[in-house]
């Protein structure tokens, strides 16, 4: 009997003994089983800003897990070993929702992240470990391309403090050439997520020639500061020729300089670089008297001046989760 996958808006059709477009979800005697659960292949501990996650609890570790599988297929994915590999073929250990909340207290971290592939497809086994994580007093955090639909979403995020969605483009042709999905979707993950209250923070990878235009960054950038505000961080991300997409060169520092002017100019007030060292490319300011709140250099917490979630000098509250 075939079965239909609704968590993700592909709504693959699955046969007796096969699996979805994302690898990990198979139709096992007409019941949609999720063969990854339990079993992630990475468990690492990383600093938050790794994630990167700037306006959440900064300087603190984070413990990461992630099963292989994703229902993208970006021509660049960094994971591609993970994300793009089958279960068979990939190494895990056992690792259930109810012992995550442990290990993570064990690694001294105080939040999950849900990360690597994409928690969207081992989409019961995040869930499950948020509520769990949760239960423990722990943060739940969401780094995911938000590929998903509407209701299993709403049914996550109640359990999730935060969230950086990777909007790769704000093009549907580019979505469909270079990541086989569509970018309406992501739009919607993220004024869903904002309107739940989870501490969403956004990344773009500037890739040479294919998302890199002053329309492109001014879209991407009008949009987010429209639709779910000007507080919203947005990370700036350079790319590097990888997997599928070795023909392009590095993103110029210049893209990335030219980009963080496009974002101020359309209002966002905390914009950043990634995957390069540039001065100020990772700190944070008061977006009313500029001082500086947080210094960064690289994924490292320099210094911390924010006071209950404020500004010390002229008490402006800051987007984020700081305490």
């Amino acid at each position: 009997m075939t079965v239909v996958c609704e968590l993700c808006p592909k709504g693959c059709r699955i046969g007796p003994g096969q699996s979805g477009d994302c690898r990990i979800r198979v139709n096992i005697e007409g019941k949609l089983t999720a063969v990854a659960y339990g079993f992630p292949s990475a468990v690492h501990v990383d600093p938050i800003e790794k994630k990167p996650m700037y306006h959440f609890l900064p300087g603190s570790s984070i413990f990461s897990i992630a099963t292989v599988g994703c229902n993208l297929h970006c021509k660049n994915c960094q994971n591609w070993d993970l994300s793009q590999r089958n279960p068979e073929d990939a190494g895990a250990v056992s690792l259930p929702p109810e012992k995550v909340p442990l290990a993570a207290r064990r690694s001294r971290s105080l939040s999950v992240a849900y990360t690597y592939s994409d928690p969207m497809a081992f989409y019961e086994y995040t869930l499950d470990s948020c509520i769990t994580s949760r239960k423990e007093g722990l943060n739940n955090v969401l780094v995911t391309a938000g590929y998903i639909n509407e209701k299993p979403l709403r049914e996550l995020a109640r359990y999730v403090d935060g969230a950086n969605v990777d909007l790769k483009a704000f093009s549907d042709r580019f979505y469909r050439e270079i990541c086989e999905a569509t970018l309406k979707p992501v739009l919607n993950t993220l004024v869903t997520l904002r309107s739940m209250d989870v501490i969403v923070e956004v990344t773009n990878l500037l890739i040479p020639t294919l998302n890199d235009s002053d329309r492109d960054i001014t879209a991407l950038c009008a949009w987010i500061a429209k639709e779910m505000g000007k507080d919203t961080p947005l990370h700036f991300s350079r790319f590097f020729p990888h997997y599928r997409m070795k023909n392009l060169p590095a993103t110029p520092s210049s893209t990335l300089s030219r980009a963080k002017q496009i974002a101020d100019a359309e209002g966002l007030l905390h914009v950043y670089a990634g995957n390069i060292l540039l001065e100020d490319s990772g700190n944070t300011y008061c977006p009313s008297c500029r001082k500086l709140l947080v210094g960064r250099r690289g994924y490292v917490t320099l210094e911390n001046h924010m006071v209950d979630g404020a500004c010390p000098v002229c008490k402006t509250k800051v987007y984020g989760r700081w305490n």
